[in-house]
């Protein structure tokens, strides 16, 4: 893998690493939906959520428009979705003990 791929992918799993992100990416599945609609579904506050999305705009996973004064957000990355159908499919694995090599 060539340095400008690694720092490419590097920039769309940042994008991606918190849980909020991901549960917005899920919810985006579905289809284009506005900052207020996406802080509904979730249970997030509204200020919290965009924050969050434009996170993942600038990391190139989420693309964004702005119709008057509501900006919707869609998928950008689709690999971005088959990633997190990746480790969500996953099985679990054991924790291991602090205290021993279990």
């Amino acid at each position: 893998m060539d340095e400008k791929t690694a720092q490419r992918i590097g920039e769309v799993l940042k994008g991606l690493a918190h849980p909020l992100r991901l549960r917005i990416v899920d919810a985006l599945q579905k289809g284009e939906m506005c900052v207020g609609d996406v802080a509904s579904i979730l249970g997030e506050r509204q200020a919290v959520t965009s924050q969050h999305l434009n996170t993942m705009r600038d990391k190139g996973v989420l693309a964004s428009r702005r119709d008057g004064s509501r900006v919707y957000y869609r998928i950008r990355n689709s690999s971005a979705v088959k990633l997190l159908h990746c480790f969500a499919t996953t099985p679990r694995t054991k924790k291991r003990s602090r205290e021993g090599l279990n």
